[in-house]
C-alpha cells in the first residue's frame, strides 16, 4: 500500500524507513508500507524575551529554518539541503513546543552575551552599543548553525540597568549633559566664525576685483600677439600645400607609366600561357581516355570475381542458416521441457499447499465449533440460573443454597467430618426437617404445588442442627455467608 503526501507552500516532508538511509526531504512524495512521514513547518517564528547579564538586554528574534540557498551552485544546494535536514532531525519535532526552541535561543543568546559583555568594559558596551549588537548577533548565528536556523530579523531595544546598577543611566545623565554644553560652545563659536567671515569675505571681494582688472589688462595684449602667430602659421601652412599637390602630380604620372608598361607585359605573357594551356590541356584528355579504359577494365574484373565471392558467400549462408535453425530448435525443446518440469513442480507445490490449508481449515473450523459449544454450555448454565432465581421468587441466598446442595457440597464437607472423626467416639445427633403434621402438611403441599420449592425449604430446616453437630464435633465454624450458630443461652432455651 502507498500514498501520496503533499506539503503545503510553508512545510515540508521528513520521510524515513524502508528503502531510506537516513532522512529524504521533500515537498511532495509516495509513502510506501514500512515508512513514516511527518511534516514539519519551515515559517520563521518572533522570539521575544529580555537577557539577564550584568544588564538587561531586551530581545525580539525572527529565527527559522535556512530555505534559500546562497548561490546557484550544486555545493550552495547541497549546504541549504544540510541544513534543512539538520532542522528535521533536531528542533522540528519539538515546533510544537515553542518553549523548548524559545528557552534553547534564549540561552544561547544569555551566554555568548555574557562572555561578550565580559570582554568589554561598560563603557564601551555603552559607546559602541550597535558594534556589541551586531557581534552578539554573529556569535549567535554561528551557535544557531548546528541547529539548522538562521536569523531572518533581530531587533535588540536600548539597554536596560540592572535594579540597583544605575550605570547606564549615570552615562546617559552624562551624555546628555556634555551634549549640553558642547552644543553651548558649538554657538560662541559659530558667532565667532561669523564676525570674522564676514571681514575675510569683504577683504577678499577687494582683493579679487584688483586682480581681475590685471588679468584683463595682460589677456588682451595676450590676444593681440596670439592673432599676429596665428596669420604668419596660416600662410606657411598654404605655401606647404602648394609644394605637395605639385608632388603628387608628378608621382601620378610617373605611376601610370608604370601601369601602362606593366599591362603591356600581362598581355604578352597571356598570349603565351594560352596556347600552352591549350597543349596540356589536350595531355589532360589523352590521360582521361586511357584511365578511363583502365577504370573499364578494373570494373570488369571486378565484377567476375564479385560473382564468385556472392555465390560463395550466399552458400556459406544457407549452412549458417540451417546449423543456427537447428540449434534453435534443440534449444526451444529442451527449453519446453524444463517448462513443463516447473510447471510439475509448481502443480504439486499447489497441492501440497491446498492440501495444508485445507487442514487448517479443518483446524480452524473445529476450534470454532468447540467455541460456540462453550458459549452454548455457557449460556444454558445462565439461563438455567436464571430461570432458578426467578422460581425461588428472586432470593439470592436460597438460590446459592441449593446449587450448594445440588453440587454435593454438603455431602463432601459431610465426607470430610467423618474422616475427620474416624476411630473415634463421636456424640451422634440425629435430626429431621420434620413431621407430623408438618410431613403431612409437606405433603399436603408437594401434591397441590407440585415444585422443588417445598424440599428446598426443607433442606434449608436441616442447615441449623446440621451447622451445629459440625461444630460440636470439630470445632468448625461455618463462614459468614452461611449463617450464625445461634447463642448458649438460646440453645439451652
Amino acid at each position: 500500500m502507498a500514498s501520496f503526501q503533499v506539503a503545503d507552500a510553508s512545510e515540508y516532508l521528513a520521510i524515513t524507513g524502508w528503502g531510506i538511509d537516513d532522512v529524504k526531504l521533500a515537498k511532495k512524495a509516495w509513502v510506501f508500507m514500512g515508512q513514516q512521514c511527518k511534516k514539519f513547518s519551515i515559517s520563521p517564528v518572533n522570539y521575544e524575551f529580555e537577557v539577564h547579564t550584568i544588564f538587561i538586554l531586551p530581545a525580539v528574534f525572527t529565527i527559522g529554518p535556512k530555505i534559500t540557498a546562497a548561490g546557484g551552485e550544486e555545493s550552495d544546494r547541497k549546504d541549504l539541503e544540510a541544513q534543512l535536514l539538520l532542522y528535521a532531525k533536531l528542533i522540528a519535532p519539538l515546533h510544537s513546543s515553542r518553549s523548548h526552541v524559545q528557552e534553547l535561543v534564549k540561552g544561547i543568546i544569555e551566554g555568548e552575551t555574557r562572555v561578550l559583555a565580559a570582554e568589554l568594559t561598560m563603557k564601551e558596551i555603552f559607546k559602541g552599543t550597535k558594534t556589541f549588537k551586531e557581534k552578539v548577533f554573529n556569535r549567535v548565528q554561528l551557535e544557531l548553525n548546528q541547529f539548522g536556523l538562521v536569523i531572518y530579523n533581530a531587533n535588540v531595544k536600548q539597554l536596560v540597568d540592572v535594579p540597583g546598577h544605575e550605570y547606564f543611566s549615570y552615562l546617559g545623565q552624562k551624555t546628555q549633559q556634555d551634549a549640553a554644553n558642547q552644543a553651548k560652545v558649538d554657538v560662541a563659536e559659530a558667532r565667532m566664525k561669523g564676525e570674522v567671515g564676514a571681514k575675510k569675505r569683504e577683504g577678499l571681494t577687494r582683493q579679487n576685483a584688483a586682480k581681475v582688472d590685471a588679468e584683463t589688462k595682460v589677456l588682451s595684449v595676450r590676444q593681440q600677439g596670439q592673432g599676429l602667430k596665428e596669420e604668419a602659421k596660416f600662410k606657411a601652412e598654404v605655401q606647404v600645400f602648394e609644394n605637395e599637390r605639385a608632388a603628387e602630380i608628378a608621382a601620378a604620372k610617373a605611376e601610370l607609366a608604370m601601369k601602362k608598361a606593366g599591362w603591356d607585359k600581362q598581355a604578352k605573357v597571356a598570349e603565351v600561357e594560352a596556347a600552352k594551356a591549350v597543349a596540356i590541356r589536350e595531355a589532360e584528355l589523352q590521360m582521361e581516355v586511357e584511365r578511363k579504359n583502365a577504370m573499364r577494365q578494373t570494373e570488369k574484373l571486378k565484377a567476375e570475381q564479385l560473382s564468385k565471392a556472392t555465390v560463395h558467400y550466399d552458400t556459406q549462408v544457407q549452412e549458417s542458416n540451417a546449423q543456427l535453425y537447428s540449434r534453435q530448435k534443440a534449444a526451444e525443446a529442451k527449453l519446453f521441457e524444463q517448462m513443463r518440469v516447473a510447471e510439475a513442480r509448481k502443480a504439486q507445490a499447489d497441492a501440497h499447499f491446498f492440501e495444508q490449508k485445507m487442514a487448517e481449515d479443518a483446524k480452524l473450523y473445529a476450534k470454532q465449533k468447540e467455541a460456540e459449544s462453550v458459549g452454548l454450555v455457557g449460556k444454558a448454565k445462565t439461563e438455567y440460573v436464571a430461570s432458578m432465581l426467578q422460581a425461588l421468587g428472586g432470593n439470592y441466598h436460597a438460590l446459592r443454597d441449593y446449587l450448594m446442595i445440588d453440587g454435593g457440597v454438603y455431602a463432601e464437607m459431610a465426607r470430610i467430618n467423618a474422616g475427620a472423626v474416624n476411630g473415634m467416639q463421636p456424640k451422634i445427633s440425629i435430626w429431621s426437617n420434620g413431621g407430623g403434621a408438618d410431613g403431612a402438611g409437606n405433603a399436603a403441599g408437594e401434591a397441590a404445588a407440585g415444585s422443588a420449592l417445598q424440599q428446598v425449604a426443607g433442606v434449608y430446616k436441616m442447615l441449623p442442627p446440621l451447622l451445629s453437630t459440625v461444630h460440636e464435633q470439630t470445632g468448625m465454624l461455618p463462614p459468614a455467608w452461611m449463617g450464625a450458630l445461634p447463642k448458649d443461652d438460646a440453645a439451652t432455651n
